[in-house]
Formats: structure tokens, C-alpha cells, sequence
């Protein structure tokens, strides 16, 4: 999930948002990089109730994911990039912290990223 968020983050790098709607290459590598997080946070909830109830907003990531899967004619580029911009950093920061946790052995609860994630 952490290499799909740094992934987005590198493919809009220096652009503006028209750069981003008239790139259709780029479009699609963000918005499936977007369904890999949240096929990722699907396959935790089914994994690890406890630990997908950590992650802020998770079922909003879902929701959003189904929505650039089965809705691809009605894609809001808007949307996306705001969610890149606003929701994307908090969420790597987020599981980042989670991760860091757990590999040192501790189950934590993660603090709420600064204006939200998801």
C-alpha cells in the first residue's frame, strides 16, 4: 500500500491539475495505483479487523476504490486529485507509523494524521 501511495505521489510530481486531465497515461496509472490501496485495505479487513480498524477513513478508501473499478466512465479527475493532494500524505504517514509499530513489536493504536486521511 506504502509503494501504491509513493507510486501516485511520483506520477504527479511538478504537475499542474489540467497536466493531470490531459494525461491519459497518467490518469490511469494513479487512479490503479488507487485501486491497489484499496484492494489492499479489502484484503486486511478481511485479514485483521483490529488492525483495519486503525487506519482513518478505510472504508471511505474502499468505497472510492469500487468507485474508480466498476464507475471508470464517471471518474471525477477533480476528486482524485484532491484526494491525492489532501487525504494521500496523512494515509502514507498513517501506515507508515503503523508499520514501524509493528515491526518493532508493538500494537498501537495510530494517531490521526493532521486534516485526515483517506
Amino acid at each position: 500500500m506504502i509503494k501504491a501511495g509513493h507510486a501516485i505521489q511520483q506520477a504527479v510530481a511538478g504537475l499542474s491539475f489540467d497536466d493531470y486531465c490531459n494525461s491519459r497515461l497518467i490518469r490511469s496509472s494513479v487512479e490503479r495505483e488507487c485501486i491497489i490501496v484499496g484492494e489492499a485495505l479489502t484484503q486486511l479487513s478481511q485479514r485483521d479487523q483490529e488492525l483495519f480498524s486503525q487506519i482513518e477513513r478505510a472504508a471511505q478508501i474502499i468505497s472510492f476504490r469500487n468507485k474508480l473499478t466498476h464507475e471508470y466512465s464517471k471518474i471525477n479527475n477533480q476528486l482524485v486529485w484532491g484526494v491525492i493532494h489532501t487525504n494521500l500524505p496523512g494515509l502514507l504517514d498513517q501506515c507508515a507509523q503503523l508499520l514501524s509499530d509493528l515491526e518493532g513489536g508493538r500494537r498501537l493504536t495510530i494517531r490521526p494524521a493532521p486534516g485526515g486521511a483517506g
